[in-house]
């Protein structure tokens, strides 16, 4: 059954051996290899993966793509900030950051682009488990 599934997470990337160094420089993902389609893939928790899959430009959502769950989001953050992640701030009516968090009820969350324009998001707490 698909609950019982590991999964993949597979995100667009114009330049593969940039977003490489990214993932596994700036984020601290361990490669596991290169499928044959171009594909870059790194080992994620729980048995998870991440495909770093080739294609234009331009291919990139203006959403939040992946949202890794942490149990201090402030202390992530600092740590990605010394391997040079920048982090996104927003200050709109719905959603305002502070010191790069936006506390949402139960739930902190941040946000980030990797080198490709893809969101990511680093998250504590809330309901999803």
């Amino acid at each position: 059954m698909l609950t019982a599934t590991r999964t993949t997470t597979i995100l667009p990337v114009s330049n593969p051996e940039r977003a490489s160094r990214f993932y596994t420089e700036q984020l601290g993902l361990t490669p596991l290899g290169r499928e044959a389609d171009g594909t870059l893939t790194f080992q994620l928790g729980q048995g998870d993966a991440l495909g770093l899959m080739p294609a234009e430009a331009g291919a990139q959502t203006e959403h939040t793509v992946l949202s890794f769950e942490v149990d201090d989001v402030a202390a992530e953050i600092r740590e990605l900030e010394r391997r040079g992640v920048r982090f996104d701030d927003y200050d709109l009516p719905e959603l305002k950051t502070e010191n790069h968090i936006a506390v949402m009820g139960s739930e902190k969350a941040a946000w980030f682009h990797d080198s490709e324009g893809n969101i990511l998001c680093l998250h504590e707490g809330g309901s999803v488990r």
